[in-house]
C-alpha cells in the first residue's frame, strides 16, 4: 500500500493565515525592518563587526525602516550591489558631508508661509499632510525629518494650511506630500481630501507616494474608492528601478488606473542603482506598460548624506540621450534638477537646436542628423497688452487671470511688461549703486 502524507489541517491553516497577514499593509509596517539584528536574520546575511558598527552610527542619525515586502525584494546572493539593498539598507556613505551639502536642500522652510506649506511657484503648493513613510529611502531629500513619530499634523495645523490655501485664490493645484500621505488612516486621509475640495479655486489634488513600489498592500479597495471621490485627482509613484516591479506593485498600478486616476512616476537618478541608459529604458518602458507615465528624472539632490548616490549630471544627459528617439516619446522623463536654494526644478537636457539665423533653424536629431527648418517669412504676431477683451484671438478667460504681470524671464520676453534685466539682489556693482545714493 502507498502511504501518502498529508499536511494537518492546523499547519495548513497556519500557511494560508501567513500568507494573508503578508498582503496586510499594516501587519508589513507593525513588522517593518528597524535594527540591524533583525535585518541580519531576515536576510541571513552575517555582517562583520565593522558593519554592523557601520550600520548602527548610521542608523543613529538617519534611522532604518524597512518592510518586509521591499526587504524580500533583495537578492541575498550580491546584495551588496543589489538595487533595493542600497536604497533601503542604511550605509556609512550617508555619513559623509560634504562641504556643499545642505540641510534643507530645496529651500522648502523659506518658502513655508505657514507649517505644511510651501508656496513657490505662482498657481500651486505643497502641502505637507505625513510625517511618516512606509519605508525610509536611504536617498530621501527630507532626510532631516525622517523618524519623527506622529503620522498626521495637529489639527491647528491643518486648519492653519486650510485657512492659507482659502486666503490665496491663485492656488489651483495642491501637491500633497510628506512623509507619505497614503500612510494616513482612510479615515484621515478621506477628511482632508473632502476638505479641500470645498474649496472653490482648488482645480486638481495631487498626491505624492511611494507606497505604490515598497508597501504595495496599502493600494486597498477602500482606499481606491476614497481617492477616486475627489477626481480630478492624479497620483505620482516613485520606481527607480525594474526589479521593483512585481505583481504586487502592478496590481496595485491597475487599481488606481482602473479607478480613473493619472498616474506618474519621478524618479531619481542614483549611482550604483540606475545609472544605466539599460536600465532605465528598461525601467521606462515598464512603466508606460503599467498605465504610468514617466514624468520626471531628478538629479539627485545635495541633501547631506548623499554624496556616495549622486552622479555627474552628465550621467542625466546620456541617459535621456538613450532614450529620445530610442523609445515612445510618451516613456521619456523630463530630467530636472532641482535648484538649492528653492529655485525650482530646471530642466536639463540635450541639446537639439542647434544654430539659427532670423529666417531658419538648425537641428539634429536623436541618430546626429542635422537638418534645418525653414521660419515663416508672413507671420504676424500678435502683440499682447493684457486687454484681453479686445484680443483678436478667441479664447475665454475668466476675470481673475486677466491682467495678471508677468515675473521672471516671461516677463523679459513680454510685450506688456518694461523690463529689460534680471539682477542677483547681492551684485556688488548694485550694491554700489545703494552706497552712492
Amino acid at each position: 500500500m502507498t502511504h501518502i502524507k498529508t499536511i494537518p489541517p492546523s499547519i495548513e491553516q497556519a500557511a494560508e493565515d501567513n500568507k494573508q497577514r503578508w498582503k496586510d499593509w499594516k501587519w508589513q509596517v507593525g513588522h517593518s525592518i528597524t535594527d540591524i539584528k533583525t535585518l541580519e536574520r531576515m536576510l541571513d546575511i552575517p555582517l562583520s563587526d565593522t558593519e554592523r558598527k557601520d550600520i548602527q552610527k548610521t542608523c543613529d542619525i538617519f534611522p532604518m525602516s524597512i518592510t518586509p515586502y521591499y526587504l524580500s525584494l533583495i537578492d541575498t546572493h550580491d546584495p551588496y550591489h543589489d538595487p533595493i539593498f542600497k536604497q533601503a539598507v542604511p550605509s556609512v556613505g550617508e555619513l559623509i558631508i560634504e562641504d556643499y551639502d545642505i540641510h534643507d536642500p530645496l529651500g522648502e522652510d523659506a518658502d513655508s508661509p505657514c507649517p505644511l506649506i510651501t508656496h513657490r511657484y505662482p498657481d500651486r503648493i505643497l502641502f505637507l499632510i505625513s510625517n511618516t513613510c512606509a519605508m525610509y529611502c536611504r536617498h530621501c531629500t527630507r532626510k532631516r525629518k525622517v523618524g519623527q513619530v506622529s503620522s498626521i499634523p495637529l489639527e491647528e495645523e491643518l486648519e492653519a494650511a486650510y485657512s492659507y490655501i482659502e486666503n490665496h485664490p491663485e492656488i489651483r493645484d495642491v501637491l500633497l506630500s510628506g512623509g507619505d500621505p497614503l500612510m494616513l488612516s482612510d479615515h484621515q486621509l478621506d477628511r482632508i481630501l473632502s476638505r479641500l475640495r470645498k474649496i472653490p479655486h482648488i482645480e486638481i489634488i495631487r498626491i505624492g507616494s511611494r507606497v505604490p513600489v515598497v508597501l504595495p498592500f496599502r493600494i486597498t479597495d477602500n482606499l481606491v474608492s476614497i481617492l477616486k471621490k475627489y477626481h480630478p485627482l492624479w497620483l505620482n509613484t516613485h520606481f527607480n528601478h525594474p526589479k521593483e516591479f512585481t505583481d504586487d506593485s502592478r496590481n496595485a498600478l491597475a487599481k488606481l488606473a482602473d479607478a480613473g486616476i493619472p498616474l506618474g512616476n519621478q524618479s531619481v537618478l542614483l549611482a550604483g542603482v540606475n545609472d544605466c541608459p539599460v536600465i532605465m529604458k528598461k525601467l521606462v518602458q515598464e512603466l508606460v506598460k503599467n498605465r504610468v507615465r514617466p514624468y520626471y528624472l531628478f538629479q539627485c539632490d545635495l541633501a547631506e548624506g548623499l554624496a556616495h548616490f549622486r552622479t555627474p549630471v552628465g550621467k542625466g544627459i546620456e541617459i535621456i540621450e538613450s532614450l529620445i528617439g530610442h523609445t515612445s516619446g510618451l516613456a521619456v522623463p523630463t530630467y530636472v534638477i532641482d535648484a538649492p536654494g528653492g529655485g525650482g526644478k530646471i530642466p536639463v537636457m540635450p541639446y537639439y537646436l542647434v544654430s539659427w539665423s532670423s529666417n531658419k533653424v538648425v537641428l539634429r536629431n536623436y541618430e546626429g542628423m542635422f537638418t534645418t527648418y525653414q521660419e515663416p517669412s508672413s507671420y504676424e504676431g500678435v502683440t499682447c497688452d493684457l486687454r484681453c477683451e479686445a484680443c483678436v484671438l478667441q479664447h475665454s478667460i475668466d476675470e481673475e487671470s486677466a491682467g495678471k504681470r508677468a515675473q521672471g524671464i516671461e516677463a523679459l520676453l513680454s510685450d506688456y511688461e518694461n523690463d529689460i534685466t534680471i539682477l542677483p539682489a547681492d551684485l556688488d556693482r548694485i550694491s554700489r549703486r545703494a552706497d552712492g545714493d
